[in-house]
């Protein structure tokens, strides 16, 4: 309760100030003295204690910093400063941008469920449209529980799931025949979707096999460089025809005799080295291909050699 006045009195049951503001004031608080020094003892009761007055004077009050809180309060730090006003402000605009966004959501939500007739969740609502228009969730599910609350859409609870779905009531009644030619209608379309999606495969294979092959510029470079090619090779030929100095089957049969025999050796020795390296690695503690670095043994696979043919 905030203090009148000082010198003012209040009703009956409130604080009641009973300090003067003056001299003349104290003088009637002290009407039972009756005298003026008691007048301003209770003026100097309110301002302060007194002090030695100059010569030839009263005694003066000191003014003390800290008064009484019956006499005097505090007002209390104001709310309402600059960066207030900003919090208070965008608040404001917050909520009133969700509150504007409702009624527009609201028409969206009710057109698409009219248009998918089929029942959706907040979070598949909010999944499917939150791209197309920039919809947030507490929208979406505001709206959609306003549409509910209207009697446009319904709404079930599946455990702890809230399902919407138009309702039924708008939508006309189909009959069981209506409802086989739908079926009917649907089977035709499914196959004819197949019969595309099979003759879209045969034409991308198609298409891939097209940009996979040379272009005709391509071909035609390339016939270009064979036909070089095989005018060399037939140059070739024809001076091995015209040489003198032919191989005799005798020495073309020993050459074969001794690449056989090499073939043979080559295939003899690489076996003795590779079941002696098994017999030490066997009891040697690292991997192979360490043991070969720290011996110094170089492997055909090492320099890409195979075997040939015998």
């Amino acid at each position: 309760m905030i203090p009148d006045s000082p010198g003012s009195e209040r009703r009956k049951g409130e604080v009641r100030s009973v300090h003067p503001t003056s001299p003349a004031e104290g003088l009637a608080a002290g009407a039972g003295a009756g005298s003026l020094e008691q007048a301003e003892l209770n003026y100097g009761a309110r301002e302060g204690p007194l002090r030695s007055a100059p010569r030839g004077g009263r005694p003066l009050p000191i003014t003390l910093e800290a008064r009484p809180a019956l006499c005097r309060k505090e007002p209390l730090p104001r709310a309402t400063t600059t960066s207030g006003f900003r919090s208070l402000a965008a608040g404001k605009a917050m909520s009133k941008g969700r509150s504007e966004a409702v009624p527009g959501a609201s028409g969206i939500l009710l057109k698409y469920l009219q248009e998918q007739n089929r029942p959706y969740s907040a979070q598949d609502v909010f999944g499917n449209l939150q791209r197309e228009h920039g919809l947030g969730k507490t929208a979406v599910v505001k709206a959609l529980e306003q549409l509910a609350q209207q009697g446009k859409i319904k709404e079930k609870m599946y455990g702890k799931q809230k399902i919407y779905f138009a309702d039924q009531d708008q939508f006309d009644a189909v009959s069981d025949a209506d409802l086989q030619g739908l079926d009917a209608r649907i089977l035709a379309l499914t196959a004819k979707v197949q019969s595309l999606q099979q003759s879209c495969r045969h034409m991308e294979a198609e298409l891939k096999e097209l940009t996979s092959a040379l272009t005709t510029p391509e071909m035609q470079k390339e016939i270009q460089e064979l036909k070089k090619e095989c005018a060399g090779y037939r140059e070739r030929l024809k001076n091995i025809k015209e040489a003198t100095n032919h191989v005799t089957p005798e020495e073309k049969e020993q050459v074969y005799k001794e690449r056989q025999r090499y073939h043979k050796e080559w295939r003899k020795r690489k076996r003795m080295a590779t079941e002696l390296s098994d017999a030490i690695l066997e009891g040697y503690p690292k991997s192979k291909k360490q043991f070969f670095e720290e011996v110094g043994i170089e492997t055909d696979e090492d320099h890409n050699v195979k075997l040939p043919d015998p």
